[in-house]
């Protein structure tokens, strides 16, 4: 007689139809966000300059590593809420003059720069 054999399953071979994970798809998601905005505003790579880096460093000496929003001591090490934000007192929309203008960047702490500073960014404030 004949020896009986199961089928293997096929289950695995199917593609995932639900997606990833919700964490790990938010991350993703803000990682496409923000490489989409990179492309739409292609003064953003000025960000990524030495040119910015050392322009940031004079603003946070000039400061001496103080918040001139909430006066924090700027100490930390990013991405803590006590570290150090270059920024831009008026937005520059890609104004290259308004950009790299020393007068128009602030030391502010990150806590600070990324609530209430945004905040009222998209408020229109």
């Amino acid at each position: 007689m004949a020896r009986l054999t199961t089928l293997k399953p096929r289950l695995n071979a199917l593609a995932p139809r639900l997606g990833a994970a919700p964490a790990a798809s938010r991350q993703e998601a803000e990682a496409v966000r923000l490489r989409e905005r990179d492309k739409a505003q292609p003064w953003r790579k000025w960000y990524y300059t030495r040119r910015w880096k050392n322009l940031r460093k004079a603003v946070w000496l000039r400061d001496a590593y103080i918040c001139r929003k909430t006066g924090t001591v700027c100490i930390g090490a990013y991405p803590a809420g006590n570290s150090p934000v270059a920024d831009h007192i008026e937005q520059h929309h890609g104004d290259p003059a308004l950009f790299w203008d020393i007068d128009n960047i602030q030391t502010v702490s990150k806590e600070y720069h990324d609530s209430e500073k945004q905040r009222g960014e998209r408020a229109g404030w």
